[in-house]
């Protein structure tokens, strides 16, 4: 087994036909499919199920392809801290729940970078789209949070897709509303003086598991819910609706502008304040790439500056 059959592998996967991958590897079809013939038969499984539409991964190829991703990624990460130069585009993805402060983060990374030279990718999404992307090596590492309510069941899920949570800050429950929102002047804001306003939450798919939402106290029971799908409309529905959501209280000016603002959550006895630990997630056993390393750097950086 070679990194180059590796890395065929991976190509092939991606582009689903052997003559785009041909033509993106700069190889023969006929020496493409002699090497994967060859790494099949080392293995002896059958990676890919070829017909004339192309190429799709079998189960053991699609079993094969994480640890292909991983030691090539690897490898990668060892010439781009010791190799000399190259010609390839180094690869960096995050994918996060919805925290201006992580896009902020990945702003200050992205700009110590000579962009002409590396594919950056960001993706705001759903809890479980953050776990598969880490889990597939489709980004370097997530963003999310651990609650007393979702720690052992998000825990075990981690565990089953190989990935490992890092601590970077907890933080307690804030309402995140509009500047002119009636409570806006409020020291403090309860449940109870919630009741007459929307509720706004991350949609997290159909039959997703309520230990996915993203706002802290989503177990609570409200009366008005409204739910989005991404952070501009959520920051609509605040303005238009005077709805609020329950967040870390991390607010970046900077990319959000300073018409929101974040009042403490006051709890009481039939509704307690609950940590959000927030942290990164990356698949174990992975070192970080210089553009890994830094991001995480930038996130420290900027939430020790508010915390």
């Amino acid at each position: 087994m070679t990194l180059t059959q590796l890395h065929y592998m991976i190509v092939i996967a991606d582009t689903r036909s052997l003559n785009k991958a041909a033509e993106q590897l700069y190889v023969s079809q006929p020496s493409l499919t002699s090497a994967m013939k060859e790494l099949e038969n080392e293995l002896g499984v059958t990676l890919f199920y070829r017909s004339g539409r192309g190429v799709t991964l079998t189960n053991d190829g699609t079993e094969f392809l994480l640890y292909a991703k991983q030691i090539y990624s690897q490898y990668k990460s060892v010439l781009e801290r010791y190799g000399k130069g190259g010609t390839y585009k180094k690869k960096f993805g995050v994918s996060m729940q919805h925290y201006s402060f992580a896009v902020k983060a990945f702003v200050d990374m992205a700009k110590e970078f000579d962009m002409s030279k590396y594919e950056f990718a960001i993706r705001e999404t759903k809890t479980v789209e953050v776990i598969q992307d880490v889990s597939t090596m489709k980004s370097e590492l997530g963003i999310l949070y651990l609650s007393d309510f979702n720690r052992k069941a998000m825990g075990r899920l981690l565990k089953s897709v190989n990935l490992e949570f890092h601590h970077l800050i907890d933080c307690q429950a804030y309402v995140y509303i509009w500047k002119h929102h009636p409570l806006a002047k409020e020291n403090s804001i309860s449940f109870e003086q919630l009741e007459g306003y929307p509720c706004l939450s991350f949609e997290q798919g159909d039959n997703s598991s309520f230990y996915f939402a993203e706002e802290i106290l989503s177990t609570n029971e409200y009366s008005q819910v409204i739910r989005a799908n991404d952070r501009a409309t959520m920051l609509n529905l605040m303005v238009g609706l005077n709805g609020y959501t329950l967040c870390s209280g991390i607010i970046c000016e900077e990319l959000n502008g300073s018409d929101y603002l974040a009042v403490p959550f006051r709890d009481d006895a039939q509704n307690p304040n609950s940590v959000m630990e927030i942290g990164y997630v990356v698949r174990k056993n992975t070192i970080l790439s210089r553009m890994g390393e830094l991001y995480i750097d930038k996130l420290k950086q900027y939430l020790d500056t508010v915390y």
